[in-house]
């Protein structure tokens, strides 16, 4: 597996800004819908489920659909209109919030909603896909800009409602999300954007893919299960928001963090290797928490599921592209389905069951389907007849490029000199670092920022201090080896 970092052309730069820009209103409204359909229209259970349902549902109709779109139209496009229907959404929340009939207002932005994440995600995950060099690292790369920019949403979320409300909020969320469609519509033509015609095998069949598709659902079922149970435990509690999100703050970290850099261990590993031991980890995982439910030991079980799934998911997206032959938008529509479907499911059935059964019986169930998806895993590769990966098999990607050719193309994307010679792989690599860690020092300052506004550093503030350090130690490490060489 080569180990060059995804061609950073400048349309992909921009990719990766628009995901960052348009993914936080997208994770922050996940998590403020409900309340604010409480607080401000009076919304009770059923209708607020009925809210979030109707995204959930259009979404899931709408992603086939947008699958399509990407593989017949130019997926900057494409994208862009994703994330002007993301603008549209929010806008209209905060439209609604002033309206004497708020209702059908705020439905109609959840369906816009729907229908714009549909066309956005899909868009943007089989452009990824499309990158040359290695495109596992570029969907690394996308999991840490979508980690970026939730982390900034929700601490940018929590400043403004605690100062200006759920209008502001969603004002904010709005203009964030035209400027991606921006972003995106501008964007320069590159390999990835627009419908190109790959020499492979057209994807395998529906009864195929299955077995992997339902993989991919248990992972984000039990992500999503996870997260709400974890949460409703940290509330029943007495913890306050602000205490709430202090928790999970190390796991938001590790999205940052860990993507860009896993494909080092899960290049080697192979597809299958790596989603087996995902998933095996997962079950300890959701099976500490029955031993472990103190916020200290939530905080750092939750951080290690990160890291579990920061590693699975780029491989899980690169699978899909890999085995979606000249369909890449297609097979990526019906993978985010699934993914949908997981989320809709997991977090319905793990919420009901911890209401009904306790905490114990609820992380009992999210360990067996973890387990569960560590036995399907080896029968759903098998099944879609890919080349075999890992050291003795080639790229786990399935990328066109060895890893002689990746590091080129990384090289030239970035920068590093054409026809006279290819920069270093390590001087190259040094810069990228840097350029990282510019971005982690940025995020780090308006982190700690918040933290004290707010009145809550304590020991959060101590883990994230204590992060930054190791990351700063790595990143420049590079620029040290550089120079030596």
């Amino acid at each position: 597996m080569s180990e060059a970092t995804p061609s950073r052309s400048p349309a992909f730069r921009r990719v990766l800004r628009a995901a960052a820009l348009a993914g936080a209103p997208a994770e922050v409204l996940d998590f403020l819908l409900p309340l604010w359909a409480a607080a401000a229209l009076g919304a009770g259970p059923a209708v607020t489920g009925a809210l979030i349902a109707v995204e959930a549902v259009v979404s899931l109709v709408v992603r086939p659909l947008a699958g399509a779109l990407a593989d017949r139209f130019d997926r900057r496009l494409t994208a862009a209109a994703g994330a002007a229907g993301y603008a549209l959404s929010c806008a209209g929340y905060a439209l609604a919030d002033g309206l004497a009939s708020p209702l059908p207002a705020a439905f109609a932005a959840a369906a816009v909603g729907g229908a714009g994440g549909a066309l956005f995600w899909v868009a943007v995950r089989t452009w990824t896909g499309e990158q040359g060099g290695d495109r596992l690292s570029a969907y690394g790369a996308l999991l840490a800009a979508e980690g970026r920019g939730t982390l900034v949403g929700y601490v940018a979320a929590f400043v403004l409602l605690g100062n200006s409300g759920y209008a502001a909020v969603f004002w904010v969320g709005a203009a964030a999300c035209a400027l991606a469609a921006v972003l995106l519509a501008t964007a320069p033509a590159s390999p990835g954007s627009a419908p190109t015609a790959r020499p492979a095998h057209g994807g395998p069949p529906a009864r195929r893919t299955l077995p992997f598709m339902t993989v991919a659902a248990i992972t984000a079922a039990g992500e999503a299960g996870l997260w709400l149970i974890l949460l409703l435990r940290l509330q029943s509690d007495g913890l306050s928001p602000t205490q709430v999100m202090a928790v999970f703050c190390p796991g938001f970290l590790v999205f940052i963090l860990v993507p860009e850099h896993a494909h080092r261990v899960t290049g080697p590993l192979g597809r299958e290797r790596t989603m087996v031991v995902a998933f095996g980890a997962g079950t300890l995982f959701a099976a500490g928490l029955a031993i472990v439910p103190t916020p200290t030991g939530i905080a750092v079980l939750w951080a290690l599921a990160a890291a579990c799934f920061a590693a699975q998911t780029p491989v899980e997206q690169a699978t899909v592209s890999a085995a979606a032959g000249d369909r890449p938008g297609l097979g990526m529509g019906l993978y985010e389905g699934a993914r949908l479907v997981g989320v809709t499911v997991g977090a319905a059935a793990l919420g009901g069951l911890y209401q009904a059964a306790g905490w114990v019986a609820a992380c009992a169930v999210a360990a067996g389907a973890s387990l569960v998806g560590a036995v399907l895993v080896p029968y759903a590769i098998r099944a879609l007849a890919l080349p075999k990966d890992g050291p003795a098999g080639g790229p786990l990607d399935g990328s066109a490029n060895g890893p002689a050719e990746g590091a080129v193309a990384a090289a030239k994307d970035d920068g590093g000199p054409e026809g006279g010679g290819v920069a270093t792989p390590s001087g190259e690599r040094a810069r990228r670092e840097r350029q990282g860690w510019y971005v982690h020092s940025a995020l780090f300052a308006v982190g700690e920022a918040a933290l004290w506004a707010l009145g809550a550093p304590g020991w959060i503030g101590r883990t994230w201090i204590t992060v930054y350090i190791v990351d700063t130690l790595w990143s420049w490490s590079y620029a040290l080896r550089s120079r030596k060489e």
